[in-house]
């Protein structure tokens, strides 16, 4: 079966596509001269008419397609499908692939409940299908083909370091791999590959943001996401339908993942990009004078540095906390863009939050040292107990005898005097 891979950029772009293919196997003409709204389904029905065997059609990246273009897409698919039990001619069935559900295509030919003015093309969908994340022995097995292939051997630390990176996604699976071997070991197949490659790579993915990594960026920017990951950044949820179909979009594209009982990031890579990209214009707004103020001999004056942060807070905290989108969540990640402004890459952040934990968790990994902070909204007078117990939990989970606990109070009527302490 040949494939049509090229992306869909409309109904002119697929139908030159479609039209292409059928010239190269010796149709001259495939299309009738016609309106583009049934010029696609003319074509389907030609091409099917001169086949012997049934026709299974893949449509990949059709969530490209938009508004007028969609639903003229989908209606032409409807109208050849529905036509074939008075014998016209017409692919077996159709797969559409891309990051959505079909029902998010409803959602989005159909705003605000109105109609398209004929039947639904919905109401023929078989069958919606999510292509499942590989397991941590499948990780190993892929990469065992290319053991096979060069001798360079994946020893079982590294494989469990890409899953804990990956968790299984397959983009992330092998982009990491790529990076590892093609980038940072040159291809040269002799050299060892080693679970430190797999932080190295991740951090890179992270850092040079994919296109794949940039389309789920973009994703944050739609109200229907953000308030969906909002509540989950925050580890409170209250008010938020997560049996929605906002909520179920936001699975489906991948961002988040509820299979472990609990609403969070689909995976660390994406944790860290959804962390980052959400505070990286405020910290690259930040002074460039906060870089390793408070780093010295290898350690961090997680202390000073946090006394640094209650000053730029109460200096800036109204003006900043407008400028986001997520605003309920903009004290957390304006603390994390300033904390990733001092460190500057001399140290790594490794961030937790997940529906029901009413915090954020972070710790700082700068060598062997670990900084454990605890992030927390004032919410009743039990929220500093409850932040030390959790902190306290927190620090036995790091290895760490010291911690720091933050709690950003935003009563309006409180004065600074008495927030800051």
């Amino acid at each position: 079966m040949q494939g049509f891979t090229e992306p869909a950029e409309g109904i002119p772009a697929v139908v030159g596509c479609l039209q292409s293919k059928l010239q190269s196997l010796g149709w001259p003409d495939p299309f009738c001269d016609g309106p583009v709204n049934t010029i696609l389904k003319t074509g389907l029905t030609r091409l099917c008419a001169d086949l012997d065997k049934p026709l299974v059609l893949l449509f990949d990246e059709v969530d490209c397609l938009a508004e007028g273009t969609l639903i003229t897409f989908l209606r032409q698919l409807r109208d050849g499908f529905v036509n074939r039990v008075g014998g016209q001619p017409f692919p077996s069935s159709v797969a559409l692939v891309g990051m959505r559900n079909i029902r998010d295509y409803k959602a989005q030919v159909r705003p605000g409940g109105t109609t398209l003015g004929s039947a639904s093309p919905f109401n023929i969908a078989a069958k919606s299908l999510t292509l499942a994340n590989f397991t941590e022995s499948e990780v190993g097995t892929l990469y065992a083909q290319h053991t096979a292939d060069t001798g360079q051997v994946f020893p079982p630390e590294a494989v469990a370091r890409a899953f804990h990176w990956s968790q299984g996604q397959p983009w992330l699976v092998n982009a990491l791999a790529h990076e590892v071997v093609d980038e940072i070991l040159r291809m040269d197949h002799g050299k060892p590959v080693s679970a430190d490659l797999f932080d190295e790579a991740a951090e890179r993915l992270i850092l040079r943001r994919d296109t794949h990594i940039d389309s789920l960026v973009e994703r944050l920017s739609e109200e229907r996401v953000r308030q969906i990951v909002e509540p989950v950044l925050l580890g409170e949820g209250v008010g938020v339908s997560f049996q929605s179909d906002d909520a179920r979009y936001v699975v489906d594209l991948g961002l988040l993942r509820t299979d472990r009982g609990t609403w969070e990031a689909a995976n660390p890579i994406y944790r860290e990009v959804i962390a980052r990209s959400l505070s990286f214009d405020q910290q690259t707004a930040m002074p460039q004078t906060l870089a390793n103020r408070w780093i010295d001999g290898g350690r961090i004056d997680m202390t000073g540095l946090l006394r640094g942060f209650q000053d730029f807070w109460r200096e800036n905290a109204d003006v900043w906390v407008d400028k986001y989108d997520f605003r309920e969540a903009g004290p957390h990640l304006i603390l994390m863009a300033f904390l990733q402004r001092v460190v500057n890459g001399g140290a790594h952040i490794d961030r937790e939050f997940a529906l029901g934990r009413r915090r954020l968790d972070l710790c700082v990994q700068m060598g062997p040292h670990r900084y454990p902070v605890e992030l927390k909204l004032w919410y009743s007078d039990r929220t500093e107990s409850d932040g030390l117990a959790q902190l306290g939990d927190y620090m036995e989970t790091c290895g760490a005898k010291e911690g720091w606990l933050v709690i950003f109070d935003r009563r309006p009527e409180r004065t600074w005097d008495d927030r800051i302490t």
